[in-house]
């Protein structure tokens, strides 16, 4: 087959990825041919099941294999048409609905410090469930589809809770949605067409990073900072790239947890009239910050921001409830996109959100989990530090600490042994625009509380 050189300064990783390929490429392993098991290739070859399991993943993400449960790796066919113009550059063909199937596959995991929701006991729980009575001693028609923007007094609502931000609009610039990545997912297919430059925070937001990747989009990275992002960067490949959209996360941004401050704001809108862009801001956590701090939507007006929010983080990740509020020649083409994509999102779990939302101890609530959450940051920050990991930003709200330590090179194999001790993880390549290694991990600090956790990183830090 191939041979690997430990000593050679390539990564193993790479050396087994750049095997396959060429093994593929050359015709050696035919379109439907089965790869060795990931532990006959390991003992074959004298290396770690995780290096092998790493080589892999990157191996069914680049295109070259794909996955079968139970059965094993496969060569998947590939286009050799487009491998044959080197002009166009790399082709990379990525599995985004398998990496997306990662992210959930271990959510039985009994410790997820990787996870991007809250647990159970931290929602809202008595809230849902007094709205859920409500509900059911109302009469409630079950016969329609709803309103296509969707349940009129949840809407409504939205718009007052905007006006709070500073964000002036009507209840008719608000369309309802199936959660954020619902929004997302039409805004995305509104603003970019196939072989568009889209600028995206780097790193990203996977289910969007993906979503972007099958529209074809060609994605630019706008590298982040503990205080927004680098301004310089971003302007540079703005004038070379000349980008349409730009899909950004400034508050308690997954996965750095970093918020860009006001200045930076106001620098990335100079940019956006300067340059033409249109901006996708996504502000599903802005009910977990604690400072009543400006957004890009507050100082634009909707203009030239599309603003993204959520209910799922706060009430219920499986009430999936999101909003885009926007500029009504945008919205009434999201609200068309919907219709055809899905008719209508569902008025029963609008109303369930809207009984929640106007729930007399629901402000109580959040007042609550924002304190527990920056109790769980600084705790989390510090037990982080002392195990020699280099941190991000210390945003001292929200639910991620974004953090890499100097004995680990790549975090997914970290992972891997991770899902031997019950314990989910959430490696840096998962947000990467590339897929790449990383030494990055995201901790959502509200899992970190179980010393499991705690005993796993100590032997593997060797602290």
């Amino acid at each position: 087959m191939f041979t690997l050189d430990p000593q050679s300064s390539t990564p193993l990783v790479l050396q087994i990825v750049d095997g396959f390929r060429e093994l593929i490429r050359s015709g050696a392993l035919r379109p439907g041919a089965k790869a060795p098991s990931i532990r006959q290739f390991a003992h074959a070859h004298g290396v770690s099941v995780y290096t092998v399991v790493d080589a892999y993943d990157r191996l069914v993400a680049l295109g070259y294999f794909v996955s079968r449960p139970h059965s094993g790796f496969f060569v998947r066919s590939r286009d050799t048409r487009a491998e044959a113009a080197p002009e166009a550059g790399p082709q990379y063909h990525f599995d985004s609905m398998w990496y997306l199937r990662r992210v959930f596959e271990n959510r039985h995991l009994r410790l997820k410090p990787g996870c991007g929701w809250l647990p159970h006991d931290w929602l809202f729980g008595e809230g849902m469930r007094r709205s859920l009575r409500a509900l059911a001693a109302q009469p409630v028609d079950l016969g329609g589809y709803g309103e296509p923007k969707g349940y009129t007094p949840l809407r409504q609502l939205v718009r007052d809770l905007l006006a709070e931000q500073e964000i002036a609009l009507t209840s008719d610039q608000v369309l309802l949605t199936q959660g954020s990545s619902q929004a997302m997912d039409l805004v995305a297919r509104r603003l970019v067409r196939p072989g568009d430059a889209v600028l995206v925070d780097e790193p990203g937001y996977p289910n969007l990073l993906f979503s972007l990747r099958f529209l074809g989009a060609r994605l630019i990275g706008a590298p982040r900072t503990p205080w927004g992002w680098d301004i310089e960067t971003m302007q540079a490949r703005i004038l070379e790239h000349k980008p349409t959209v730009f899909f950004t996360q400034p508050r308690m941004q997954s996965p750095t947890g970093s918020v860009a401050n006001l200045a930076q704001l106001h620098r990335v809108l100079q940019l956006a009239e300067r340059h033409g862009l249109r901006i996708v801001e996504n502000d599903i956590y802005a009910d977990l910050d604690p400072e009543p701090r400006p957004s890009l939507a507050s100082l634009d007006q909707l203009q030239r921001v599309v603003y993204i929010g959520s209910f799922s983080k706060t009430i219920s990740p499986n009430l999936r409830v999101g909003y885009v509020a926007a500029h009504p020649d945008v919205l009434e083409d999201l609200a068309q996109l919907k219709m055809i994509a899905g008719l209508t999102s569902s008025e029963f779990a609008e109303r369930l959100t809207y009984g929640a939302l106007t729930d007399g101890r629901w402000r109580k609530h959040l007042r609550a989990l924002r304190q527990r959450l920056a109790q769980a940051q600084h705790r989390c920050a510090q037990r982080l530090e002392g195990l020699g990991f280099e941190l991000f930003a210390q945003p001292g709200a929200g639910m991620f600490l974004w953090a890499r330590h100097p004995r680990i090179d790549n975090a997914s194999t970290l992972a891997y042994q991770a899902a031997e001790h019950d314990i989910l993880l959430g490696p840096g390549h998962l947000f990467a625009l590339d897929l790449n290694p990383s030494p990055w991990l995201r901790f959502n600090v509200a899992f970190t509380e179980d010393e499991g956790v705690w005993t796993f990183l100590r032997q593997v830090t060797g602290a």
